[in-house]
């Protein structure tokens, strides 16, 4: 039994290809992103209550560094990753959308990169 069409078949179409590994990984940062971002409250609690000597030095230990690292790259990509279905779900003219998907990219990675060097340099770690 057949489920394309013609045109189908001559195109290549009828499977999601890559969206299955898009969906997977929106899930696995959705569910990444709970304690992670259970551990910033926490952070953001503490930053609100300390000095600033207090959070330089807390945010230099190795766990807490990984940890807020952790975090953005996580919340970075997954933030890419669901503006990136909008687009292809709403943008309708193919050159557009490509480049749309491509700003996104490109901006997400550079405005995390920009996280984890300010967080190299709060802790002083430059």
């Amino acid at each position: 039994m057949e489920f394309q069409t013609p045109l189908a078949k001559v195109k290549g179409l009828g499977t999601a290809k890559a969206g299955t590994g898009h969906f997977w990984m929106q899930r696995i940062t959705a569910i990444a992103l709970i304690p992670l971002s259970f551990w910033m409250v926490l952070f953001t609690k503490q930053f609100l209550n300390s000095t600033h000597t207090e959070i330089i030095l807390w945010l230099a230990s190795p766990l807490n560094i990984s940890i807020a690292i952790a975090w953005i790259i996580a919340a970075f990509y997954h933030a890419a990753l669901g503006l990136q279905v909008v687009v292809e779900d709403y943008v309708h003219t193919e050159w557009r959308k490509i480049t749309l998907i491509w700003l996104i990219k490109l901006s997400f990675f550079f405005i995390a990169l920009l996280a984890i060097v300010a967080i190299f340099q709060i802790a002083g770690m430059e």
